[in-house]
């Protein structure tokens, strides 16, 4: 299967990646309901429910590109599309600021949850700096810093979870302030319908993701694009779809925490992209077999990331075009960001 996928023309390749990529939307858009309504039935909450369970079924699709490409000998497609993905998500939550007209999103949707979440997402990016610039140790081919993803992961959702049950600061209260509240409506579904319908669609995302890496690898190899250009460029954006129709969805829908959680508790989880990659890939550290154009990428994030906690505390509630001066700076970043890596401002780290 996977020698006949990768022996198409470049043609029945994008045609492959363009099918991909308008599932994983369509599907995507659905599981932005159901996981809101998951969050009324269960009472997890929308900053938990969008961090742990649309987080990472909107991630599926990209963790499973990732580990295919780290698996096929191709550590730059693999962390370019995890790195990549979390910088383009990060960009899609100002199309959702856009999408909500009456104030900035930001503004809106603040919660203690979200700026616990931020956090995490700075912890988990700072970790994947140390992992690249730390001496290249490994253990069964695995760095030390993997498994320190892992954990800090599973313990920066417990920390959120304690802020949410007992909040030790609440942000000020204003007309435009939209807080969590459940649905009456979702809350008489029923919850294993809504749990395999979950199921379901998380599956699909990740089939998706699987083909997607196959289509990509063929788009590199006959367009002469550089893995870090594909993977930042196009497959990180494919398999980051799901965050841009739920986020839109979900402030569509009212669901305002949800929204802003399900970018910030996706960016989260798309640094065990980078861990799990590790894991598959048996030629050494994966931190140490990527160019400085792709590391690059994990600066940008933290920079991004910072910006956005910023916006969430200041809470601005308009700025230049209706939007945050978050959602701005955070623009200029990618953009940035993407010109240094299409005029190869960077080199191999020797």
């Amino acid at each position: 299967m996977i020698a006949f996928l990768e022996s198409q023309p470049l043609a029945v390749s994008i045609g492959l990646f363009v099918a991909c990529s308008l599932v994983i939307g369509v599907v995507g858009t659905r599981l932005t309901h159901i996981v809101d309504d998951l969050a009324d039935r269960t009472g997890l909450g929308e900053a938990i429910a969008g961090a742990v369970l649309l987080g990472m079924a909107t991630s599926l699709s990209g963790i499973v590109l990732s580990v295919s490409a780290a698996l096929a000998d191709q550590p730059e497609l693999a962390m370019s599309n995890a790195l990549g993905g979390i910088a383009v998500q990060t960009l899609f939550l100002t199309l959702a600021d856009v999408a909500h007209r009456r104030a900035n999103l930001e503004h809106a949707a603040a919660s203690i949850g979200n700026l616990m979440q931020c956090g995490l997402l700075v912890c988990l990016l700072g970790l994947l700096l140390v992992g690249r610039f730390s001496p290249e140790w490994t253990l069964w081919q695995v760095h030390p810093i993997t498994p320190l993803l892992f954990i800090g992961y599973l313990f920066g959702l417990k920390l959120v979870q304690r802020a949410q049950v007992n909040p030790m600061w609440r942000p000020a209260r204003t007309h435009e302030t939209r807080l969590d509240e459940p649905d009456q409506q979702a809350l008489q579904r029923s919850l294993r319908t809504l749990w395999l319908s979950f199921a379901a669609m998380a599956v699909t995302l990740g089939v998706s993701g699987w083909l997607l890496e196959r289509s990509a690898t063929v788009i590199s190899t006959e367009t002469g694009l550089s893995q870090a250009a594909v993977g930042v460029l196009l497959t990180s954006v494919a398999t980051s779809l799901p965050e841009l129709v739920t986020s839109i969805a979900a402030v569509r829908r009212g669901a305002l925490t949800l929204a802003v959680a399900g970018i910030i508790g996706g960016n989260a989880f798309d640094t065990l992209f980078a861990a799990a990659s590790d894991i598959a890939y048996r030629q050494g550290s994966i931190y140490h077999a990527v160019p400085d154009d792709v590391a690059l990428w994990i600066a940008l994030s933290l920079l991004m990331t910072g910006v956005l906690m910023l916006g969430l505390i200041r809470r601005q509630e308009q700025g230049p075009g209706r939007i945050g001066f978050e959602s701005v700076a955070v623009i200029a970043c990618y953009l940035g960001g993407v010109m240094m890596l299409l005029l190869g401002g960077t080199t191999k780290n020797g």
